[in-house]
């Protein structure tokens, strides 16, 4: 049974110039303990479906139509209060940056007691020692005295396992992770995605992790979304992704990663810039920036297509599809052909001999 399910959600911002798109027609399922991830670049879409999951889309933003369910639930009508009683018990969220989240006055176990408090009926001793087991559970050094500190004192990195582990205080069913690494340094990255993937797996907590990174992605997720503009263009699983991208987007992504370019080299890039809401282009949104573009990328959007692995939504892999099913139609057609000619003629001899 799924866990979430996104269906047609558009998200626009009402400004003086008019309804601004940011999301259109998304659509995605989550399973209990399911890993997945949204990949794209800057304004392509992910944090805006991440806030507007739990709700938390402020004017002028606001979410224009579309459905989104947690356990057959519609989240996309409740008010805030209603939402109170879901985000962080039910889906909790992990932001960008630690300190944006943290309070700079108040200590990481009074920030954490209060989560609890808010949410349970769990005593202030009890709240306490139930945030240092989340402490622990996140490796932590010294939980009992990192609970008395203030985010200040703490590094980059530990300030990012605490955000972990106040997301896992009230065991919630979905993490939602935005960009949780990108402050941090290469090594301290790496050790928070295997944390994040381990607690999953231990306490069959499905994820959705937002990122900018493929690298990132390919460590943790088992299924990826890829955004631009406001749309999902491909999605899949993810070694599939990775190994054989099929849309100009996904491949342009790849190839811009670091380890895809030769020591010396400069580094690969995908040309231009992701288009404003302001000016969106008609037709497929990429098609500005696309190495294959044709005039109907202009003109028109392509459909969202299974190839056999995973959809896509792009012309020149509908023309690639269609040609192979009118050369596995023109194959069958021949042996059908032969067939018939076989059969005829083993029937000839037989029909003179009864002569």
């Amino acid at each position: 049974m799924e866990l979430l399910n996104v269906h047609n959600l558009n998200v626009n911002f009402q400004l003086k110039q008019g309804d601004l798109a940011a999301l259109i027609d998304i659509s995605f399922s989550l399973k209990k303990g399911e890993r997945i991830a949204f990949v794209g670049e800057s304004g392509a879409g992910k944090s805006i479906l991440g806030f507007s999951i739990v709700n938390l889309i402020s004017k002028p933003g606001y979410i224009k139509s579309g459905s989104i369910k947690l356990h057959d639930n519609e989240l996309s009508h409740l008010s805030n209060r209603q939402m109170r009683h879901i985000r962080g018990k039910r889906i909790a969220m992990i932001f960008q940056d630690p300190m944006m989240t943290l309070n700079p006055v108040l200590t990481i176990g009074e920030q954490m007691v209060e989560a609890i408090l808010s949410h349970t009926d769990l005593r202030k001793k009890e709240a306490k020692n139930l945030a240092i087991e989340k402490l622990v559970q996140v490796h932590i050094a010294s939980p009992e005295n990192r609970f008395d500190q203030y985010p200040h004192e703490l590094s980059g990195g530990m300030r990012q396992r605490v955000i972990i582990a106040i997301a896992l205080l009230l065991t919630p069913d979905i993490i939602i992770a935005d960009e949780p690494t990108t402050a941090l340094d290469v090594t301290i990255q790496a050790e928070i995605l295997e944390l994040l993937k381990q607690i999953c797996d231990d306490n069959n907590v499905a994820l959705i992790l937002i990122s900018h990174d493929l690298g990132v992605v390919s460590r943790v997720a088992e299924r990826t979304i890829v955004m631009y503009a406001g749309r999902i263009v491909e999605q899949g699983p993810t070694l599939e992704i990775i190994n054989d991208p099929q849309h100009p987007y996904t491949q342009g992504l790849l190839n811009a990663l670091p380890q895809m370019s030769l020591p010396g080299q400069r580094l690969n890039q995908i040309s231009g810039s992701m288009p404003s809401l302001l000016d969106r282009p008609s037709g497929c949104a990429f098609h500005e920036r696309c190495p294959y573009a044709m005039d109907k990328c202009k003109q028109g959007l392509p459909e969202f297509l299974f190839n056999g692995v995973s959809h896509v939504a792009c012309f020149m892999v509908e023309d690639m599809l269609e040609d192979l099913n009118n050369d596995a139609d023109s194959t069958y057609f021949d042996n059908e052909l032969d067939e018939d000619l076989d059969t005829s003629l083993e029937i000839q001899p037989q029909t003179r001999g009864s002569k």
